[in-house]
């Protein structure tokens, strides 16, 4: 059995493990006003958006997600030929059109796959499922290495299906942004009012940062910090309290908008990093994506795992 991943980019992993697992990332068009960006993970692309400052004008930018016929393109052109079984994983399915429009293209591409495989010789059946992570950015990431672990142990495919469900319906995602008015900004656009002009006014007079969950298909405030360091150490102490309970997948994700550097520099991270190797916990750390930086703005933090139902300390 031949398994292939398929992630969107909006999904915060290493470069390098990406490449490792033959990930297949599936780009997402960025209009800000007459110019667009295809985030396809590059790092060029991440370079040019911050040091161009690119976000000053990005509250207002327009995403356009790879469509049903550019996923079918995808399959049947390469991945029917490539792979047995492909999981797809995306975005959140209430914040982007990814998963839905990959949901469609799916019933498309089961219903003439075979000949497109015969005419390559290839015999047998493809199968294809496309996952709802029902989180975003780093937290995206767990979903991901869970299954590149599942396949590597030889689990069947209902058996994979069966766990990532579970591990999708136990992973937390955080985000902790640095400006709130680009927040407020980017939420109004989006036809988002839980950010107000007073709370955005307030929260910045006083150096007030949200704690932003994104469980089970929706994002909400969790809880707040006075600055943005302090709300890192929150988030980071909270992690490492999670890593020394017991991880469903033994996976810390987190991703920076920025210099990775400032990131290693926050306080907390350094603990958090021992208690990760202390407890064989990977701690995967990457760029934050371009699809990332447009909706939480430029310096802004994403972490997540999975883990059992436990009381949030914020």
């Amino acid at each position: 059995m031949r398994y292939g991943l398929v992630v969107d980019s909006p999904c915060d992993m290493p470069a390098d493990f990406l490449a490792k697992h033959h990930v297949v990332v599936l780009p997402v068009a960025i209009h800000i006003g007459d110019e667009t960006l295809v985030d396809d993970r590059s790092p060029e692309l991440v370079t040019r958006f911050i040091s161009e400052k690119l976000n000053e004008r990005s509250h207002n930018a327009v995403s356009e997600p790879y469509t049903s016929e550019q996923v079918q393109e995808l399959f049947l052109g390469r991945l029917v030929l490539e792979y047995d079984t492909v999981f797809c994983m995306t975005v959140m399915a209430s914040r982007s059109g990814i998963f839905a429009n990959a949901q469609k293209a799916s019933f498309a591409i089961l219903n003439k796959y075979r000949a497109v495989r015969e005419a390559a010789g290839i015999k047998g059946a493809f199968m294809m499922r496309v996952i709802d992570t029902q989180t975003v950015f780093a937290a995206q990431g767990v979903t991901l290495f869970a299954a590149t672990q599942l396949i590597a142990q030889n689990h069947t495919v209902g058996e994979i299906r069966e766990r990532l469900d579970y591990i999708v319906q136990n992973t937390h995602g955080y985000l902790l942004p640095r400006d709130l008015f680009y927040l407020r900004e980017r939420t109004r656009a989006r036809g988002d009012r839980s950010v107000s002009l007073v709370a955005a006014g307030l929260g910045t007079m006083l150096d007030i940062k949200p704690i932003l969950r994104a469980y089970r298909g929706e994002t909400g405030p969790v809880g707040k910090a006075r600055g943005f360091e302090q709300g890192a150490q929150k988030l980071f102490d909270y992690a490492r309290e999670r890593v020394l309970a017991g991880l469903l997948v033994p996976v810390l994700c987190i991703s920076y908008g920025g210099d990775l550097d400032e990131l290693w520099r926050l306080p907390g991270i350094a603990e958090l990093r021992q208690t990760c190797l202390d407890q064989g916990v990977e701690l995967m750390v990457s760029p934050m994506s371009v699809s990332g930086m447009v909706n939480i703005g430029v310096g802004g933090l994403s972490l997540g795992f999975a883990a059992p139902d436990h009381k949030l300390p914020f």
